[in-house]
């Protein structure tokens, strides 16, 4: 059995005793989950599963289509490794994209991982965009700018009222809404720890995923770190200085770190590739 195999199955069982108001042990031959919780978790699922998927015409969210391109494989074995990694004695599944400075590519990544891993069995995907600067994950998939994450916090408006659908396997969004110019307050406050909290525990299988501002000129993403189990770093190759990209690694917890995610790697292949460690 593979270490991947080995890691999902013992994820699995972490979450099942997590959650122990879904389990039947009083007797042996009994079924785990209650026939009528399993019908509820189905039915959500098949919900997601029902609805046409989103028109995607942007060239650089590859993981839209079925095809077996190589760029496609790369995310696919990004999600296995993430998978892996959050999957331990705690599951880690709020997990935030960012990078140093803009242009590196991060919310193509989120957006792309996000997608490849709503398409996988076991699991949904939330992505946020918490990019309350510069919103893009809308743009991205073709939404029209609507409500989102600043009329939650900041309107107590529902979560479920703003949350999007897309029939790309199983992934919904919750888009950032209005863009302001200073979000560091809505960020920080009570109410977007409980919002993070309460995405995170809803359902016990599903990753939400955090678009988020670059780290080095905005100080949303040092926030965010302090609320979300984990870190993806993005950098493009030629776009940050080096001495900033440690800088900015150096602000966050070194165990919050799942790793590094080099873009636009020209110097390790003829094309322009991702790769991570």
């Amino acid at each position: 059995m593979s270490r991947i195999e080995d890691a999902l199955k013992k994820a699995a069982a972490q979450r099942k005793e997590a959650a122990p108001s879904l389990l039947q042990t009083e007797k042996i031959g009994e079924p785990l989950i209650r026939p009528e919780i399993l019908r509820v978790v189905k039915k959500g699922i098949s919900a997601l599963l029902a609805v046409d998927p989103l028109k995607i015409e942007h060239p650089m969210l590859a993981t839209v289509t079925n095809d077996k391109t190589a760029l496609v494989e790369e995310f696919n074995k990004l999600r296995s490794t993430l998978i892996a990694l959050t999957s331990g004695d705690q599951f880690r599944n709020t997990i935030m994209v960012t990078s140093t400075v803009s242009e590196e590519g991060k919310s193509m990544m989120a957006l792309n991982l996000a997608i490849s891993m709503a398409k996988e069995q076991d699991h949904t995907v939330l992505l946020v965009d918490t990019d309350l600067r510069r919103p893009s994950v809308h743009k991205y998939l073709g939404l029209p700018l609507g409500k989102g994450l600043v009329h939650c916090l900041r309107d107590n408006l529902p979560l479920e009222e703003v949350l999007i659908k897309t029939g790309l396997g199983k992934l919904v969004v919750l888009p950032a809404g209005d863009a302001i110019n200073d979000p560091v307050d809505l960020l920080a406050s009570q109410q977007m720890k409980q919002v993070v909290k309460e995405l995170k525990e809803r359902y016990p299988e599903r990753y939400v995923i955090f678009d988020t501002p670059p780290a080095m000129p905005f100080a949303d993403a040092g926030v965010l770190a302090g609320i979300v189990d984990a870190i993806l770093f993005v950098v493009r190759e030629g776009k940050a200085e080096l001495e900033d990209v440690k800088k900015t690694l150096k602000e966050f917890k070194p165990d919050a770190l799942l790793g590094v995610i080099y873009n636009d790697a020209h110097s390790f292949a003829k094309k322009p590739s991702c790769y991570y460690y």
